[in-house]
């Protein structure tokens, strides 16, 4: 709580549930987040890199597919962007409840979003729960040698056309990720960004 304040990523602004929104950040789009006992508050680079791709590309009525949900952030900022309804995957239990108490923090419906525990790259139980040729948008904000493995198995839960945000890429590891984009024909990248030593590529789904 010492740590955690206000902030801004373009015209959003992220508070801790216990702050008022500052002098100056009036009328933007204001973000509730605890992090509670899961990971991720808004103020760490690689989360900063999804949210400024999520607004760029988050379509009124899209879908999402948030991979490793963590505190929920992403998920809740999707809905706030115009998303019609967001399934949040993680691997820790902890992300689930995390997330029902941020999205009720931003009086956010749970008729729009929903969490499950697993692991979408190798699990058929969630993937076919997820479902198939059905997502615009999949944020997977996490780690290279995650998301390498990642990009075999998602492309089929993505409409042709849909868009993947990925996050968590350390300098060392931008290569290693572009090569497994491009080892796979389904997608075409369309941006690289960077904010400190970190790397936020997005892509499309070709085919």
């Amino acid at each position: 709580k010492q740590y955690f304040k206000p902030f801004m990523v373009n015209d959003i602004v992220i508070k801790p549930t216990w702050e008022e929104v500052p002098d100056g950040m009036e009328g933007k789009m204001v973000v509730n987040i605890d992090p509670g006992t899961a990971f991720g508050t808004g103020s760490h680079e690689t989360t900063q890199l999804v949210i400024k791709q999520m607004d760029k590309y988050i379509k009124e009525g899209d879908k999402l597919l948030d991979v490793g949900t963590g505190s929920g952030i992403l998920s809740v900022i999707g809905l706030m962007l115009g998303a019609s309804h967001v399934l949040g995957t993680d691997l820790d239990p902890n992300a689930i409840i995390a997330t029902a108490e941020n999205m009720e923090a931003n009086i956010i419906s749970s008729e729009l979003y929903e969490v499950i525990e697993g692991n979408i790259i190798d699990d058929k139980k969630i993937q076919d729960y997820a479902g198939y040729e059905c997502y615009d948008v999949v944020t997977a904000n996490i780690l290279a040698d995650i998301i390498i493995p990642l990009l075999s198995e998602i492309a089929v839960h993505m409409k042709v056309g849909g868009v993947i945000i990925t996050s968590g890429i350390i300098d060392m590891k931008e290569q290693a990720v572009k090569d497994a984009f491009a080892a796979n024909d389904s997608f075409e990248i369309l941006e690289v960004t960077y904010q400190g030593e970190w790397v936020s590529i997005t892509a499309k789904r070709v085919k």
